[in-house]
């Protein structure tokens, strides 16, 4: 699929939750609902490209506009203003363990909302890099039945910690004993999202947590590699959007997990 900036085939919704307004941008018109979040860069041709695999396999679209501009003109690499801001906000929990981002407050109301408007049995969530962990702080809501972390790096100074409190924690792992599974995806190599973050996660989810961890060659070589760095943005960046690639294979795995939980998962009518 080719990456373009054009957003003609996106809505453009201003949402107001929680007294808070957020623009999310919606693509598809029928199947059950999938909360996308971007990365740090904000909404991208990258980004666009996923929700667009979402919606050709008939599921309803809602990509919230955290921040960057509200389309895909955002550029795809790191900007020290958006880090110092994203630190300072009150609205982001970047750098401490065991303690949640305000954000996801919001971020469950909308799941919320997209389950009422989309039916089916429940929503789907994916959440990348600083926004990684935002799907597991989701899964404290019912609705939210297939949470995928995809490279979380928060918090940025615990590689082995959660961006969740404890108590928050317990409440999803109860869920996981009562049947919710969660994915992750993360590269071997990665410096952001370390390997004792997904240990945590096996440690407390056990069977649960589906870990898969690709090797830093299944990485794009025009993505962080060019800027000589691991690979990162399994989804994006460092996507290979090519047959038999490890990264298009790992987005087509997500894909199927949605389908099965929020599609197959259905009683007959």
């Amino acid at each position: 699929m080719e990456l373009t900036s054009d957003i003609a085939d996106f809505k453009r919704r201003d949402l107001c939750l929680l007294g808070k307004t957020k623009p999310v941008l919606v693509t598809g018109t029928s199947g059950p609902a999938v909360i996308v979040i971007h990365e740090i860069y904000g909404f991208t041709p990258t980004i666009a490209r996923f929700c667009r695999w979402l919606r050709d396999a008939e599921f309803r679209v809602y990509a919230p506009i955290l921040f960057g501009e509200p389309d895909a003109t955002n550029a795809e690499r790191p900007s020290v203003t958006r880090i110092v801001s994203l630190c300072v906000s009150r609205e982001f929990t970047v750098l401490r363990a065991n303690k949640s981002s305000p954000v996801t407050d919001w971020l469950r109301a909308l799941a919320r909302l997209a389950h009422e408007e989309c039916g089916g049995p429940g929503v789907g969530a994916i959440g990348m890099c600083v926004t990684g962990g935002f799907a597991l702080s989701m899964a404290l809501d019912p609705v939210v039945l297939a949470p995928v972390l995809a490279q979380p790096g928060v918090p940025a100074l615990s590689p082995a910690g959660l961006d969740i409190p404890p108590a928050d924690l317990k409440r999803v792992q109860t869920r996981a004993r009562e049947g919710l599974e969660l994915r992750g995806y993360r590269f071997e190599g990665d410096t952001l999202c370390q390997a004792p973050r997904f240990a945590t996660l096996r440690s407390v989810f056990g069977t649960a947590f589906t870990a898969t961890e690709l090797p830093d060659s299944a990485g794009n070589p025009d993505g962080m590699k060019a800027r000589g760095k691991p690979p990162h943005s399994v989804f994006t960046g460092d996507l290979i959007d090519a047959p038999w690639q490890p990264t298009r294979a790992a987005a087509d795995e997500v894909i199927a997990f949605f389908r099965r939980i929020l599609k197959e998962s259905q009683p007959a009518a």
